[in-house]
């Protein structure tokens, strides 16, 4: 699917998915608003990568919003939870991790509809993937579909029937190794990205959480080297 130009919300964190899905947005012929979420995850370096990431592209506009979910907590990433290490395959797709935060990807939506709707827009991008992160409820076509409906009743824009939102998940049926070759074919650059839940204070990645591993194994896979900084103890 092409637009002529019509505008479109993208969720960006800064890290390998949500960079793709900006760079698929762009392709498709949108002209993207970048929205970064500091919920108060652990660190902010995915906000600095965010940043490079919107600059690279040259995205319409690029809003940070702060709002802070540690006051629930509830997650290794808001919470002084540990974060696992060294999981094996198997165990990943194993049950709802502890590294899910609470009903996140409903308020970040929630946030991108309200701005979407406030510029005339009707497409919003998010970097879900069902297929490496079955664990997360939040991930799934049916939450996507189940959302689409809510924002056309619960908006003026909606109800109105001014458009029909849209909720793309260009990533959610693809791997971890399908992600990384598309954003190739795109011209990703994934070494401005970040997908650590738990870097050290330089920022190098652990490279040893979920998220860690399930990236350095799909470069693996690929043959690549993964371009991100990693600790001196990792082994990318």
């Amino acid at each position: 699917m092409t637009t002529d130009g019509s505008r479109a919300i993208v969720l960006l964190s800064g890290g390998l998915d949500s960079t793709t899905v900006l760079a698929e947005c762009l392709s498709r012929g949108f002209v993207p608003y970048a929205l970064t979420i500091l919920y108060g995850q652990r660190h902010l370096i995915e906000q600095e990568s965010a940043r490079r990431v919107a600059q690279a592209f040259g995205v319409a506009k690029h809003i940070e919003v702060a709002l802070d979910l540690r006051s629930f907590g509830g997650s290794a990433l808001t919470d002084q939870i540990e974060v696992p290490k060294d999981r094996l395959e198997a165990e990943l797709s194993e049950g709802i991790p502890i590294t899910y935060v609470p009903a996140r990807n409903t308020v970040f939506l929630s946030l991108a509809l309200a701005w979407a709707e406030t510029i005339g827009a009707f497409d919003i991008f998010i970097g879900v993937n069902c297929v490496d992160y079955s664990g997360y409820p939040d991930c799934r076509p049916a939450f996507l579909t189940a959302f689409e409906t809510l924002a056309q009743l619960a908006t003026k824009a909606g109800v109105e029937e001014q458009g029909r939102f849209r909720i793309h998940a260009p990533l959610i049926t693809l791997s971890k190794d399908q992600i990384i070759r598309r954003g190739l074919e795109l011209g990703v650059d994934f070494s401005q990205t970040h997908s650590c839940y738990d870097p050290d204070q330089l920022g190098h990645a652990c490279g040893r959480c979920d998220s860690c591993r399930l990236r350095l194994d799909a470069f693996t896979r690929l043959g690549l080297s993964d371009p991100a900084p990693y600790q001196p103890s990792a082994s990318p």
